[in-house]
């Protein structure tokens, strides 16, 4: 496939992926600061979590701490700089427009090690909210996005809660810990 046509085809995706956005607006309470996620994750600490489809919830967690972790060190791959400029910001566009993000729930980061399948829900809660609290008092440069490209830490962040919400669509409550 082309340089042109790889880059027209993300652009097409993208622009779909952007028009579904538009169209998923926020439903009740959205959390829009990365403090307010915090406490929403550490209130999730207090229950039996389970999916409702996809990955389980402790690989959910930690892909989301490697993501934030990633803008801080630089993403192991980046989709092509001319991606990056037209479909890659397209896309961010739309999603900071809406104010939510939709995207593959089961599609890990490019180039990431791969993460467990399972393991201690409780400790991916606490890996995620250290890595929001991390890039909270992140002063160093932020890295570009592996398919957005360069944010502001500002835009970054709006990312990283969004990002947090879609995921959680998909983590279903069962029960409190006793």
């Amino acid at each position: 496939m082309t340089k042109r046509r790889l880059v027209l085809t993300g652009l097409g995706v993208s622009l779909l992926a952007a028009a579904g956005a538009v169209t998923y607006r926020k439903s009740t309470v959205v959390i829009t600061t990365i403090a307010d996620m915090q406490a929403k994750l550490a209130s999730l600490k207090l229950n039996k979590l389970d999916s409702l489809s996809g990955w389980q919830p402790y690989k959910v967690f930690v892909h989301l701490a490697q993501s934030i972790e990633y803008s801080m060190t630089g993403y192991p791959e980046l989709k092509p700089a001319a991606f990056q400029h037209t479909a890659g910001s397209a896309a961010f566009y739309a999603f900071s427009v809406a104010g939510a993000m939709t995207h593959n729930l089961t599609e890990p980061i490019p180039g990431a090690p791969a993460i467990a399948e399972s393991g201690d829900v409780s400790a991916g809660i606490d890996m995620l909210i250290a890595a929001l609290q991390k890039f909270e008092n992140h002063a160093g440069e932020i890295k570009p996005h592996f398919a957005y490209g360069n944010l502001s830490k500002a835009e970054f962040a709006q990312a990283h809660v969004m990002h947090i919400q879609n995921h959680l669509k998909l983590i279903q409550t069962t029960q409190s810990v006793a």
